[in-house]
């Protein structure tokens, strides 16, 4: 009677080796082998993913983020759960972006649909998609990018009595709103939670960014007055071109991703301003 094949024998089998970072070599997997190791073990894509990683194989779609984040960090990013809070110029990139790094659990969270002003600068919303709920394009989009990426839509509005059950357990909350007290209601959220929060916030050519840790005094100096605020920020009077919030939520992403593998070091302490009309980058302490 033949053996019965260990996981990590499968794994051998279904790998290749010849990948290599400098002087580092490592058996890499492709997507459909790791679908066959799936199948066989009856686990989640994302399960899988993390055996390989475990065993030191990199799934081939990682390749790249490799001579950056080593196997341990993207080992770390598969294990890792995201709050990504508003789904539109912000938070659609940083979905996009975290999806396609690899991070293993995206919470969703916006109760908006896309209307025909979302076009000229929200990553997800196309014109075959107007007027549908934002989270649901979002989950389909994640879908298309990386299967392997669990998804938790929540197409409800952020307030007190819900914002901590829907960020609880996560490693990162990602600031991605467009008013000063909903993001209010969530930095308070995190703090009593003690979880790391990556603000950013745009407006015409401008926008800030910033990285608050539960021990951190920094939101209070953000969120001071903005539970008194209804009404939205100054991009409602000098508006949102596109490349404002690419390059904002491309810079939350990469904050992410510093939080959760313990690579660089996070914009903390202090809160980053970009000027791009004057070529200008500013900062303040916190």
């Amino acid at each position: 009677m033949p053996a019965i094949e260990t996981t990590a024998e499968t794994i051998t089998r279904l790998s290749k080796s010849g990948a290599s970072f400098g002087r580092k070599k490592f058996r890499v997997i492709e997507s459909k082998n790791v679908r066959c190791l799936a199948a066989r073990r009856k686990i989640p894509l994302r399960a899988a993913e993390i055996l390989c990683l475990s065993q030191n194989v990199v799934p081939l779609r990682y390749l790249r983020n490799i001579g950056t984040l080593g196997i341990e960090g993207q080992l770390k990013l598969r294990c890792a759960s995201v709050a990504v809070c508003g789904a539109g110029g912000l938070g659609g990139t940083v979905i996009e972006l975290l999806a396609r790094a690899g991070v293993g659990h995206l919470i969703i969270v916006d109760n908006d649909k896309f209307s025909e002003s979302n076009l000229n600068r929200q990553i997800m919303a196309c014109e075959a998609d107007l007027g549908k709920a934002k989270v649901k394009v979002a989950v389909a989009r994640v879908k298309k990018i990386n299967a392997a990426v669990q998804v938790t839509a929540i197409s409800r509005k952020i307030d007190v009595r819900n914002i901590k059950k829907i960020i609880k357990g996560v490693q990162v909350v990602i600031d991605a709103l467009d008013n000063a007290s909903t993001r209010s209601v969530l930095a308070r959220a995190c703090a009593d939670l003690q979880l790391p929060l990556v603000h950013a916030a745009v407006a015409g050519w401008c926008g800030e960014l910033a990285s608050v840790f539960p021990e951190d005094k920094g939101f209070k100096a953000i969120c001071a007055d903005m539970h008194s605020q209804k009404s939205k920020g100054i991009e409602a009077l000098v508006g949102t071109p596109s490349a404002t919030p690419a390059v904002f939520a491309a810079w939350q992403a990469q904050e992410a991703i510093k939080i959760i593998t313990g690579i660089g070091v996070p914009v903390r302490g202090r809160m980053l301003f970009l000027d791009f009309s004057a070529g200008h980058i500013d900062e303040i302490k916190l």
